[in-house]
């Protein structure tokens, strides 16, 4: 039995059912964003598309496990059986990182890591940093370990390693990160040790000097999703595009008059550019809003 697709709206359908090349979703809050996102994924299996080779990505955990419930609630009542328990043959959803962390729990070795590596949370960072900072005599008020750690985040969503950096440092403060940052790498590795940061940059770095070994992840994931795209930072943007290179099936959905990530790099230019990327890209605009009035709509595009 066909996945029931009556309850879309125009618009809504038009994005679902356009499964072969790009796709930029243009949509606000209230105009079924995750809906599209949910039915498309049930489309392209219920159309025959191994699950296993659709990567969806989200922001958080919570959305990551919403999608997946809601996924197998809508071919469990059209009573598709195409989607099993197991892990080998189901989309892997879920946040950067943690797809990230999958990938790189199999491929480490290749980065001179064991596959049980640990993940560095914030504190694990911080107390990295104090430890190299008070060796080489440069703790201060004017340079904490919280600072450094979020410079040197920031760095790796840019994709610019220590090596690069040293090159461009100029001032005082960037001189001195320079000197903290391949002493913080080694350190991590000698811990068997990656942070959050790392497991976008290592593996986009990983992809970048082993094509053998991209064009594996090319060829299982054949269509790849995107939620909120709007809030994508550079080496996202990059590992999206690299894996959706070969076969072009890219659908990215985002509010582009909502940026709630930009704190933490997200860059309003991965919009902007979609087209140039792909200038073969179709726009779909989802302009009915299901939960705020006319007004309200209006006044947050404002």
């Amino acid at each position: 039995m066909a996945i029931d697709l009556s309850s879309l709206n125009k618009k809504q359908l038009e994005a679902v059912e356009a499964i072969d090349g790009p796709l930029l979703v243009l949509a606000g809050p209230g105009s079924g964003k995750t809906r599209v996102m949910v039915y498309r994924a049930a489309y392209l299996i219920d159309k025959g598309i191994a699950p296993s080779s659709i990567l969806m990505n989200t922001f958080t955990n919570k959305a990551a496990e919403e999608i997946r419930e809601r996924v197998f609630s809508l071919l469990r009542d059209s009573r598709n059986d195409l989607l099993s328990n197991t892990n080998q043959s189901q989309p892997l959803i879920g946040t950067f990182h943690s797809i990230c962390a999958k990938i790189l729990r199999v491929e480490a070795h290749e980065l001179g890591f064991s596959s049980r590596f640990t993940i560095y949370d914030e504190d694990d960072q911080e107390r990295a940093l104090k430890h190299i900072l008070e060796e080489l005599g440069l703790i201060s008020k004017q340079f904490s370990p919280k600072k450094a750690a979020q410079t040197i985040a920031n760095l790796k969503d840019e994709l610019i390693g220590p090596e690069e950096y040293e090159e461009k440092a100029e001032t005082p403060y960037e001189r001195t990160v320079a000197k903290i940052y391949p002493l913080y790498r080694e350190k991590l590795q000698s811990s068997n040790a990656m942070d959050f940061g790392d497991l976008l940059y290592l593996i986009i770095k990983l992809f970048e000097k082993n094509p053998p070994l991209l064009i594996k992840y090319q060829d299982r994931f054949r269509y790849v999703m995107v939620d909120e795209y709007q809030d994508t930072n550079i080496a996202q943007w990059k590992l999206m595009n690299m894996l959706a290179a070969p076969h072009g099936n890219l659908c990215v959905i985002c509010d582009e008059y909502q940026g709630i990530y930009g704190w933490s790099g997200a860059d309003f230019r991965n919009i902007l550019s979609f087209q140039e990327q792909w200038p073969n890209a179709k726009v779909v605009i989802l302009d009915q809003n299901y939960r705020s009035t006319k007004t309200i709509v209006s006044a947050s595009r404002n």
